[in-house]
């Protein structure tokens, strides 16, 4: 995945149809219902670059003026020219086969789109091990998910702790998620790890920028690189979301957890032993498991 610091792309690799698409969107001020369009095209490539203003407004829940206007937005005189932009760049993001495919493939089939760009852009892994340094040497190490973000936060925060000796996981926004940021900064915390998916909670996005008045540094892993937040984030790492179900889907993101979870224990490698063993040791001991 492209990752960000400071709203600067990381790392290079060969593009795709949607981070194609993305060179388009990056930079310009987006309104919401304009970020709503562009997120329904980068969706439901290649599809939504064939779609007339009127159907792109009913099928993206914004007005049909909103897609003019966000033509215009990005310099464009209208939408009919920004279309004929985007269609030699999508065209080729699906092949003859999409047709025959039902609706739950299809989906999969964009999950799978989201994993292959994914893995296109950790052909230059540096800027995701130097994240698992950093990450790996805050002590302790806040990381954030509320909502339906919760469960990667707590996937990675039961996960860290395995092979780090202080991770604090945050799935309460308000008072208390500030209250448990004050903490980890006293404590001597660096960094805080945020996972905000869509629809963004705007207690995380309250939270993220408490974290960075406190003085916390802040990774944040989301699905598109415009998100209104992006200012917030030292590190951005946008990474894709299925939405073609009745409720999104998340496989590419729990990837990327993954891939930081192995970049943090490759960051100190005898820590990470150590600790392993003694899990392992007390799990035999006390019985945890099965088999």
């Amino acid at each position: 995945m492209e990752s960000y610091r400071d709203g600067r792309p990381l790392s290079d690799p060969s593009p795709s149809p949607a981070e194609r698409l993305l060179a388009l969107f990056d930079g310009h001020r987006l309104s919401p219902a304009q970020r709503r369009i562009a997120q329904y095209l980068l969706d439901h490539l290649p599809e939504s670059a064939l779609l007339s203003s009127v159907d792109l407004a009913v099928r993206a829940g914004v007005s049909q003026p909103s897609v003019t206007r966000f033509a215009v937005a990005l310099g464009y005189p209208g939408y009919p020219a920004l279309r004929a932009a985007m269609q030699p760049i999508v065209l080729g993001a699906s092949g003859p086969a999409d047709s025959r495919r039902n609706d739950v493939q299809t989906a999969v089939a964009a999950e799978l789109r989201h994993l292959e760009t994914l893995q296109q852009s950790l052909a230059d892994p540096g800027a995701v091990l130097d994240l698992g340094r950093e990450l790996a040497a805050s002590a302790p190490l806040a990381v954030l998910g509320l909502r339906v973000s919760a469960t990667l936060a707590h996937y990675f925060g039961y996960a860290a702790q395995r092979i780090h000796s202080d991770v604090r996981t945050l799935t309460t926004g308000g008072g208390l998620a500030s209250d448990a940021l004050l903490q980890a900064r006293d404590a001597g915390g660096a960094w805080l790890l945020a996972f905000v998916l869509p629809r963004y909670p705007a207690d995380a996005v309250r939270a993220l920028r408490f974290a960075r008045k406190i003085g916390l540094k802040t990774a944040v892993v989301t699905d598109v690189p415009f998100v209104p937040f992006a200012a917030d984030a030292d590190v951005l790492l946008p990474v894709g979301v299925g939405s073609r179900l009745v409720f999104d889907s998340y496989a590419a993101p729990m990837v990327l957890a993954a891939v930081l979870l192995q970049a943090m224990a490759d960051a100190d490698g005898a820590r990470t032993r150590a600790r392993l063993a003694a899990y392992e040791e007390i799990a035999d001991e006390q019985g945890y498991y099965y088999g």
